[in-house]
């Protein structure tokens, strides 16, 4: 079965119709920049625009970069500050005429690696890490989604989340070789293995296509393997979530 799935980031809003039971994306993705400034109303405009542009009319599910209560957005991460408290479902809702399922981004991405990805099958405690602008975290157990773990955010040092310290455009910001950055990255996994104790890492986003790089200088006793469904997750994982609308 077909579903719209769409993934809105800082930079980029993309969506596609995925095959819910295979995780294939059935069409190319749409791709729209994010307005600026990234103001509910606009960010809405935009999503109708792909809406038309598939010509869709079932349910759509959403990725969304901060943690999501109900459908209503609780922080806004790298959007506009208006989309605090906005129900971000009612609000798509409203704008297309269509029913809508927001999730987190990150877990949207853990949803399609759980699924089709590195984490099929994996059982017990399973943290599925975003590499990018900041560090995203999906995490499972047993499967399930344990929902809005917001890891990258844990403070580090000056007050700064830690994310801006390893995430992936921290070694750009810095111009650090994948080994230095590798290093920063090992910090970060130690609080997690420390705090949480998971039985696998999944690394995804787009610093995971470069692990062999900096492998060598993660140093954690927990087994980490690499991200499969890579750019099309935030999609896919979206579309998964739609699906639940029609078989919740």
């Amino acid at each position: 079965m077909e579903v719209l799935g769409i993934d809105i980031g800082g930079s980029g809003i993309k969506g596609a119709l995925v095959d819910v039971a295979t995780g294939q994306l059935t069409t190319e993705r749409y791709r729209l920049p994010t307005p600026s400034p990234s103001k509910p109303t606009f960010v809405a405009a935009a999503i109708k625009e792909i809406v038309e542009h598939f010509q869709w009319e079932g349910p759509v599910g959403c990725g969304f970069p901060t943690v999501i209560d109900k459908g209503i957005a609780r922080g806004h991460s790298n959007m506009d500050p208006e989309w605090v408290g906005v129900h971000i479902e009612e609000l798509f809702r409203r704008t297309t005429g269509l029913p809508f399922r927001v999730i987190n981004d990150a877990d949207a991405a853990g949803l399609a690696e759980m699924s089709f990805g590195a984490g099929q099958d994996k059982q017990g405690l399973v943290f599925v890490l975003t590499l990018g602008t900041g560090i995203g975290s999906g995490v499972f157990y047993d499967g399930s989604l344990l929902p809005n773990f917001e890891l990258g955010r844990l403070l580090y040092t000056n007050g700064k989340p830690i994310e801006y310290y390893a995430a992936d455009s921290a070694r750009i910001r810095k111009e650090l070789s994948y080994k230095k950055w590798g290093k920063r990255l090992d910090v970060f996994l130690h609080h997690i293995v420390r705090l949480f104790s998971p039985e696998l890492i999944i690394l995804g986003g787009g610093a995971s296509k470069k692990y062999h790089k900096f492998q060598h200088v993660l140093t954690i006793d927990v087994p980490i393997l690499v991200a499969e469904t890579r750019n099309e997750a935030g999609i896919i994982g979206a579309a998964m979530a739609g699906h639940s609308l029609i078989s919740s």
